[in-house]
């Protein structure tokens, strides 16, 4: 296999390697300045780079795509990473929802939300979690009752990412509680300003505000925001799920990290000598270098079969199962290097680093559990790709 370029293929990634440097420094210098909002700047970057041509760059014209070959979004991807730029705030929606769409939404469905989502006009939330049904997803309680032409929604969604200035959310509910758990399932498109919906934010160990509870108290959504078929919604939702697990965003984060840790083994040093240059710490970037440069190959497996329409399968788990796991322990790294200060904060004058490591630290216990806990994906990797049988209960 030639894992290089084609001329074209490099041309291409050396203009969007132009366009970051000539406009990213700006960029995070306005954000540096705080002369507008945190979300303002966010969703202006996201046009920025939607006005560029860099987003969604496979998706139809039709939709606000440029209907490119995935290998382009590849490398653009790639790009971003390198240059570490900033994710957008409508990432859930374009990454989860918008492809989601594509196979499964109506013609109106995908000329309506579609376009406002790249152009971060509509931003949106994904309503999975509940009390009760994490990891087992299935196992949902929120109600939504088909009344002529509406459903009427009730219950309670939790750790809801963006819901508290999301316009939208892409969200499953019961529709047949007497089905089997699986089915009865619905895929609904809500709009956030209906009356009877109340967000409360969850304060996190970080000290953020990212996630929160959402209540439904007889929220009437359209029945033409149903995506799919009535009761078919499990499926729908596989695809969701396909989408967060297939995005390729592990290896790129991951090369962040382990650029940033790299940069903190040659500035720290120990009785005069530079972290990276003694053996102890050396071995274990090594170790997290290979398996950056192995989920990157990876990835471009994935590519491989995007490419190819070939049927998808757990392939696309691992990223996403090696990913979270290699931040945390990149991590932990990063604060034995730091020693004695460490656990210093952002703000904190002694801090190491401007204090990223330890607030990264709690970041990645979360990412061992959102989008699947560790466990239950070395359960679907071993059950579905190895064939295994499963353990006794």
């Amino acid at each position: 296999m030639d894992l290089n370029l084609l001329p074209e293929e490099e041309a291409y990634r050396q203009q969007v390697r132009a366009w970051l440097a000539h406009n990213l420094p700006k960029v995070m210098a306005e954000r540096r300045a705080g002369k507008i909002s945190g979300i303002e700047w966010s969703k202006k970057w996201q046009r920025m780079l939607y006005e560029a041509g860099y987003l969604a760059l496979a998706w139809p014209k039709a939709y606000g795509g440029q209907e490119l070959d995935p290998m382009r979004q590849f490398i653009v991807n790639d790009e971003l990473a390198r240059a570490r730029a900033p994710g957008v705030i409508g990432a859930q929606a374009i990454n989860l929802l918008g492809p989601t769409l594509l196979t499964f939404g109506t013609e109106e469905q995908k000329r309506r939300y579609l376009p406002p989502m790249l152009r971060a006009e509509e931003i949106w939330c994904q309503g999975y979690s509940e009390p009760g049904a994490g990891s087992d997803l299935a196992s949902l309680r929120t109600r939504a009752e088909l009344k002529g032409d509406h459903f009427v929604v009730n219950g309670q969604k939790v750790w809801t990412s963006r819901s508290r200035y999301a316009d939208r959310m892409f969200a499953l509910v019961r529709t047949d509680p007497a089905a089997p758990k699986h089915r009865g399932i619905s895929y609904l498109l809500i709009d956030m300003k209906s009356p009877g919906i109340t967000v409360r934010p969850l304060v996190q160990m970080t000290g953020d505000r990212g996630f929160s509870e959402v209540f439904f108290d007889n929220v009437r959504v359209p029945r033409e925001n149903l995506v799919g078929e009535l009761n078919d919604g499990w499926r729908v939702a596989n695809d969701t799920l396909y989408n967060e697990r297939n995005l390729g965003g592990a290896a790129e984060g991951n090369k962040q990290v382990f650029n940033r840790l790299l940069e903190l083994a040659r500035n720290m040093k120990r009785g005069g000598t530079a972290l990276i240059k003694q053996p102890l710490f050396r071995q274990r970037l090594v170790d997290y270098q290979i398996t950056v440069e192995a989920m990157r190959l990876h990835n471009l497996r994935l590519l491989t079969d995007t490419i190819h329409k070939r049927p998808r399968g757990v392939e696309s788990l691992v990223n996403k199962l090696v990913g979270s796991e290699l931040t945390y322990e990149m991590t932990k790294t990063a604060l034995e290097m730091e020693g004695n200060y460490a656990p210093l904060l952002k703000g904190e004058e002694r801090a190491p680093d401007r204090g990223y490591w330890p607030m990264n630290l709690m970041v990645g216990m979360g990412l061992m559990i959102g989008g699947g806990t560790s466990q239950i994906q070395k359960n679907i990797i071993a059950q579905r790709g190895l064939k295994m049988p499963k353990g006794p209960d």
